[in-house]
């Protein structure tokens, strides 16, 4: 049934509602729930609130499909496939207030988004259902996301089998669905990525329109074709800011590709998207090898007592630095330690020994190679 069909359902049995009210209460389900529900899906909420059942679909199928030749419109249906993203529960009020998670199910054809409702969702709460597992999904039935998107919903009648034992074919991981980097364009929509990280350019915090707090981390992604500047936002800058270092390999899932404020394009990740990093072994960079505009790792001990003073930047703002010098078997070179970074190492003395990572490479004064932190670097004192 087409969403116009439920509205039309509606409007009959409730003469005193208007399809502007039905559509105000559908902008304000696609607030709520974050676009992580199609536009029927949340009819079909709407409907029920308003005393209106809408039939499921007459077309039945009872065996495993493959992902690529699902549409909207099928009950009964079966997917096995390798579970690679499994979001959080979100909860929904009204008359009939319930939850949800979502999950995303790759077999050898492609890639699904799946929808968990109630009982269904406690799965994900009690952590039963972890990235990694083969799954399969019995008795659901298929949707249209907002982007027309076929989704998966599991219901009460539907079920779960976690590891099944018997398996017809190989779940493949998600770089398989990764599209090269060098092929994106602003059309791309939402899309598979797997690459190498080249340099984490740091969080920053803003101030959201309700006077929340939220949190934005830039970071570039490379693989063989190219690379691209990736945007996380929130709980994802959180997550990544935590563990994200240049050279790991990362595996993004449902990310969105963006016209940049430059013109050029950037994938965004969001709390529906997926995110596997998988850390590459910590490579230092001798001082004496430092090259100007790189991104380096750095070891050595503190060779020079640390000058500590606030500076007025260029834009007027009024930040705290330290410089000292700093040793390694190779050579010796200056350090400017900025913010954040000049206030964590406050106590730091001749002898210290202290690594500096995703730190920026520079010709400062005379010339002369210096380092320098910047909101991405992770400095840190080696105790011995």
């Amino acid at each position: 049934m087409t969403t116009h069909e439920i509205i039309q359902k509606i409007l009959a049995k409730n003469p005193e509602v208007s399809q502007f009210q039905i559509l105000e209460k559908l902008q304000a389900e696609r607030a709520r729930t974050g676009g992580l529900l199609g536009d029927e899906t949340l009819l079909r909420l709407i409907a029920a609130k308003y005393g209106v059942e809408v039939q499921q679909n007459s077309i039945q199928n009872s065996g495993t499909l493959s992902i690529s030749r699902l549409f909207a419109g099928l009950n009964n249906v079966t997917v096995a496939g390798h579970l690679i993203a499994v979001f959080p529960t979100r909860t929904f009020e009204g008359e009939r207030p319930g939850k949800f998670a979502t999950l995303m199910v790759a077999d050898k054809d492609g890639i699904i988004r799946v929808v968990l409702w109630n009982e269904k969702a406690d799965l994900v709460e009690k952590g039963e259902l972890k990235a990694g597992q083969a799954v399969r999904l019995i008795h659901g039935y298929t949707r249209q996301d907002r982007d027309g998107k076929v989704e998966l919903h599991l219901g009460g009648k539907s079920k779960i089998e976690i590891e099944p034992q018997e398996k017809t074919t190989e779940y493949p991981a998600i770089d398989k669905f990764a599209s090269k980097i060098g092929s994106l364009n602003k059309t791309s929509g939402n899309v598979q990525l797997s690459g190498t990280v080249k340099t984490v350019l740091g969080s920053t915090k803003f101030t959201r329109s309700d006077q929340s707090d939220g949190t934005v981390l830039r970071f570039t992604l490379t693989d063989d074709s190219g690379e691209v500047t990736v945007v996380a936002w929130n709980e994802k800058a959180l997550e990544l800011e935590k563990n994200l270092r240049a050279n790991a390999s990362l595996q993004l899932g449902n990310v969105k590709v963006k016209e940049g404020q430059n013109g050029g394009i950037e994938v965004h990740v969001d709390f529906t998207s997926f995110v596997n990093i998988q850390t590459a072994p910590l490579q230092l960079t001798k001082i004496a090898s430092l090259i100007e505009n790189e991104t380096v790792n750095v070891e050595g001990v503190v060779s020079a007592v640390p000058e500590s003073k606030e500076v007025t930047t260029a834009k007027g703002e009024t930040v705290k630095l330290m410089v000292f010098e700093l040793k390694d078997d190779s050579d010796a070179i200056k350090v400017s330690v900025w913010r954040q970074h000049a206030e964590a190492l406050h106590e730091l003395k001749i002898g210290d020994k202290l690594h500096l990572e995703n730190a920026y490479v520079k010709k400062g004064f005379g010339n002369k190679m210096e380092v320098s932190t910047r909101s991405g670097t992770v400095a840190s004192i080696i105790q011995t």
